[in-house]
C-alpha cells in the first residue's frame, strides 16, 4: 500500500510556506492544512518543526546544479560557490534556515565536498583549507542575506529595487555619513551579481597570496601564556 505522502511531497509544500509567510509560517499545523490532513499523520514522517526545516534546508541543497570539474581549483571553487549563492538567492526567505540548521542528508554534502576538494588541490595546509572552507561559505550566504537585510538592501525584485534603497540610503547618509553616501553612489551602479563576483575574485587572490607565502602551511603550535618565545 502506498503510503499517503512521499517526504519529497512535505518537504515541497514546506518550502512553499517559507517563501510565501517566511520561517515563522513553517508549522506542523500549517503543512497538514495545505496537505489538507492532520497535524498529527506528519509525524508519522518528521518529528516536529526541526524535522520540517531540515526537509526545507535539505530540498534547497539538493536543488544545486554542481558545475563539471575542471583542472584548475580556483574555477572549480568559483563556480560551485557561483551556483550556491544564485540557489540562496532565488530562496530569500530560507537563508536563515541554512544559517541555523546543518545539512541532515548525504545529498546535501555535495556542494561543500566539491569546493572543499578544490581548495585541497591549492597547496594549502589542511589548518588553512578549513579556514578557507569556512571563509567562502561565509562569503556566500553572508552575499546573499546581505541583497535582502543589508545596508545597500533591496526586495526579490533585485537589482532595480538594490539601486533605489543604494539611493535612499545615500540620500539619508549624505551629511553625517559621507563614507556610506560615497558607497552608495556606487552601490547604485552596481548589481548584486557583480559585487558577489568582484568579492570572490577578492578572495580568490587572497587565498593565492596565502599559498605564496613562505611557511604558510606550518601548523604554528600555541604558546603557553607565561612562556617566552
Amino acid at each position: 500500500m502506498r503510503a499517503r505522502f512521499t517526504v519529497d511531497e512535505i518537504a515541497q509544500c514546506a518550502l512553499n510556506i517559507v517563501e510565501r509567510d517566511g520561517v515563522g509560517g513553517l508549522t506542523m499545523r500549517a503543512v497538514a492544512s495545505q496537505l489538507k490532513t492532520g497535524p498529527m499523520t506528519l509525524y508519522n514522517y518528521v518529528s516536529g518543526r526541526e524535522g520540517l526545516e531540515d526537509l526545507v534546508v535539505g530540498a534547497i541543497i539538493e536543488s544545486l546544479v554542481l558545475p563539471e570539474t575542471t583542472d584548475d581549483w580556483r574555477t572549480d571553487l568559483r563556480e560551485t560557490a557561483t551556483a550556491l549563492w544564485e540557489v540562496l538567492r532565488a530562496h530569500p526567505n530560507v537563508i536563515p534556515l541554512i544559517l541555523m540548521r546543518r545539512a541532515v542528508s548525504l545529498s546535501a554534502f555535495a556542494p561543500a565536498e566539491q569546493m572543499i576538494a578544490a581548495l585541497s588541490r591549492s597547496h594549502l595546509s589542511e589548518r588553512d583549507v578549513l579556514a578557507a572552507f569556512r571563509a567562502i561559505l561565509a562569503l556566500v550566504t553572508g552575499s546573499a542575506q546581505a541583497e535582502f537585510a543589508g545596508l545597500f538592501a533591496g526586495t526579490s525584485e533585485h537589482d532595480e529595487a538594490n539601486a533605489a534603497g543604494a539611493a535612499r540610503v545615500g540620500e539619508l547618509a549624505r551629511d553625517q555619513y559621507p563614507h556610506i553616501a560615497k558607497l552608495a553612489k556606487v552601490s547604485d551602479r552596481s548589481t548584486a551579481a557583480a559585487d558577489f563576483q568582484r568579492g570572490l575574485a577578492i578572495f580568490l587572490q587572497g587565498l593565492g597570496a596565502v599559498e605564496e607565502q613562505p611557511g604558510a602551511n606550518r601548523v604554528q603550535k600555541p604558546t603557553r601564556r607565561g612562556t617566552r618565545s
